[in-house]
């Protein structure tokens, strides 16, 4: 195991060392692995993430990888990556043996804004990855739902949807996009997901997508009602100082800060909002 480590941290400028064949897991296995640990320590210590750590005590990558059962070795798609806050720890983490793919949603109908914001993953993301990572642009897959090639379809081990529900609910996007990770997930295949919480009695009108809160059992219900099962759920993520009720929805809250200098410093004590944090199966 020495050895392992000191070739991962030898490496870890380029891509992980894969990892030896009794530290690899199979997608039920929720037990610890400490080989895996060690890799995801180096990826989260990287000098590229010294911005992003500011951002670790909300977000809880390691505990939030482990409950997704994320492993080195897999494939991987990241839904929406947007800056590239889990491109930054997921590529190096998936090693030379993973894939790391960034998927958007297809806009090919969708408005001038939505076009602009998301169309041509393809083009624009890779190299992007390539200057956050390290890593070689060819190895960064990237596309948007419409072009993804028929060869994924029963090939990924997870997709993560980071904070992007919300997004998926008004915009339209839910039933294509879920059918979407259906087919591309293998059997055994984990979809994770991250969101924003709404308190369980908000009002329809607050936790419809518009604030970016979404209710948990709402979330829950969509998700199933596209051929998922819930496997669990975890409280990483939560955040109780946060109220879930402000004017400007979550972007009150850092790091948007939406109001300005408006109540300021009490949205910085609140911190980052409250996240639930589920785990799905795709269902035979």
């Amino acid at each position: 195991m020495r050895r392992f480590l000191i070739a991962i941290a030898t490496t870890f400028g380029v891509l992980v060392s894969p990892l030896p064949s009794d530290a690899m897991s199979t997608p039920d296995d929720v037990d610890n692995c400490e080989a895996c640990e060690a890799v995801l320590d180096l990826a989260l210590a990287h000098p590229r993430r010294a911005s992003d750590r500011l951002r670790d005590q909300w977000r809880n990558p390691a505990e939030t990888l482990a409950f997704f059962r994320v492993r080195p070795g897999m494939t991987v798609i990241d839904y929406m990556p947007a800056s590239g806050w889990y491109t930054r720890i997921l590529v190096p983490y998936l090693g030379e043996d993973g894939r790391y793919i960034g998927l958007n949603p297809d806009v090919s109908r969708g408005s001038d804004r939505q076009r602009e914001m998301f169309a041509d993953l393809a083009g624009r993301f890779p190299a992007k990855a390539a200057e956050w990572t390290g890593q070689r642009a060819e190895r960064i897959g990237a596309y948007n739902s419409d072009r993804l090639p028929g060869t994924l379809d029963g090939s990924v081990d997870r997709v993560l949807i980071f904070r992007e529900m919300h997004n998926l609910k008004r915009s339209g996007w839910l039933d294509a996009e879920m059918a979407t990770f259906r087919r591309v997930l293998k059997n055994d295949g984990l979809l994770g997901v991250v969101q924003h919480r709404a308190k369980a009695d908000a009002p329809d009108e607050y936790a419809d997508g518009s604030k970016g809160y979404l209710r948990q059992k709402d979330v829950i219900a969509m998700i199933e009602a596209k051929g998922f099962e819930l496997v669990g759920t975890s409280e990483v993520n939560a955040n109780p100082a946060d109220s879930a009720d402000h004017p400007d929805g979550v972007w009150s809250l850092p790091p948007n800060l939406r109001g300005g200098d408006a109540d300021r410093a009490r949205f910085l004590a609140i911190g980052e909002s409250d996240r639930m944090t589920l785990l799905f199966r795709k269902k035979s």
